[in-house]
């Protein structure tokens, strides 16, 4: 290994302009003696974000921009990936920031362990009473279940990586981010990774502050994206089925059929037998028994005071419902032209 090596940095944006500054700064302020560059793929913005891109690159010549017209990820990636020039390789985003030693300890953990990507922990935090509890949730067990780069785990080997900090030659050998995968890239990145005989490594050291959705509408429609292609991953890879990804629709049925329950049950008293209204009756409880499980774990959760803790319970229902429902869709019918509204127009 050459000590400190170069790091390029690869950036997809994509009507970033609140949060783009605060980003770059904290990546090229890092505390890493090595050369480094920041490559930016510009996507069709309409809130400005191409020039304070443009004012940035203009007083740093490190950042360099690269035009991607489509707007989607994976495409912004690769020619960012594509543009840069140093031997390691670190995906940044525009909504999060880096801690002033991430580089230094993702470089270390890179070599020390053999791996060929490494990732850390999303460390979710927010500006609004909303978008913390919304945070709160994303920290959170209940919120998202069993990635460990949202509630933390012990480090080692880790089916996918936030972010992550890549040996060039990785992508030489199993090639780029798969264009078709408009989310969920990585995953699939990964798991090509994992199948050349690769590490793919979780340091729960490395963490990244990431602001979330900053209110309930688009927070669902993100979710909504994530589950369709989560489907779209179980769909097409026996490694990408787990029985925990088929809990959320199960419980999207359960409530689902309580609040249609909920509607009919009063229509058909006195009409129906006995066994069927107590099964009409019994389906009532499955939406009241969820919105107490999201209240109680809100009230357990890191949100600070009450109001924000009742608005994590908010979140828990932004996250599961909409991520179930796209999740059916995706692995029913795929996930081809599925993006997050809450962000693409």
């Amino acid at each position: 290994m050459t000590e400190n090596p170069g790091v390029s940095y690869v950036m997809p944006v994509l009507n970033e302009a609140d949060y783009l500054e605060e980003a770059v700064r904290s990546i090229l302020s890092q505390d890493y003696d090595g050369e480094k560059e920041l490559v930016i793929a510009l996507g069709p913005s309409d809130d400005g974000t191409n020039s304070v891109a443009a004012r940035l690159a203009e007083s740093d010549p490190r950042i360099v921009l690269v035009d991607n017209p489509k707007g989607r990820t994976p495409i912004a990636l690769n020619l960012a990936v594509k543009k840069s020039s140093h031997p390691i390789v670190m995906r940044v985003d525009a909504h999060s920031e880096l801690p002033a030693n991430y580089t230094r300890r993702g470089v270390e953990t890179l070599f020390r362990v053999g791996a060929h990507d490494v990732g850390g922990l999303m460390d979710a935090r927010g500006r609004t009473p909303k978008q913390r509890a919304i945070a709160a949730a994303y920290h959170s067990k209940f919120g998202f279940g069993g990635p460990a780069y949202h509630s933390g785990a012990p480090e080692g080997e880790a089916e996918s990586a936030y972010l992550g900090i890549f040996r060039r030659e990785v992508f030489d050998e199993v090639g780029f981010y798969d264009e078709d995968m408009w989310r969920a890239q990585d995953w699939e990145l990964c798991l090509r990774i994992r199948q050349a005989g690769h590490k793919v490594w979780f340091d729960p050291e490395l963490k990244v502050g990431y602001y979330p959705r900053d209110n309930f509408k688009s927070l669902a429609r993100q979710s909504y994206a994530s589950g369709t292609w989560r489907g779209e991953i179980a769909r097409r890879f026996p490694e990408g089925k787990s029985i925990r990804h088929d809990m959320p629709p199960v419980l999207l049925v359960g409530v689902g059929a309580g609040l249609i329950a909920m509607a009919v049950s009063p229509l058909i008293r006195g009409h129906v037998s006995r066994p069927v209204q107590f099964v009409v009756d019994t389906a009532r409880l499955a939406p009241v028994v969820y919105s107490a499980a999201t209240l109680a774990a809100g009230l357990k959760s890191n949100a600070q005071g009450v109001k924000e803790k009742v608005l994590t319970a908010g979140a828990f229902q932004a996250i599961h419902l909409p991520w179930a429902a796209g999740y059916i869709k995706g692995r029913l019918f795929g996930a081809a032209g599925t993006v997050d509204k809450g962000r693409v127009k």
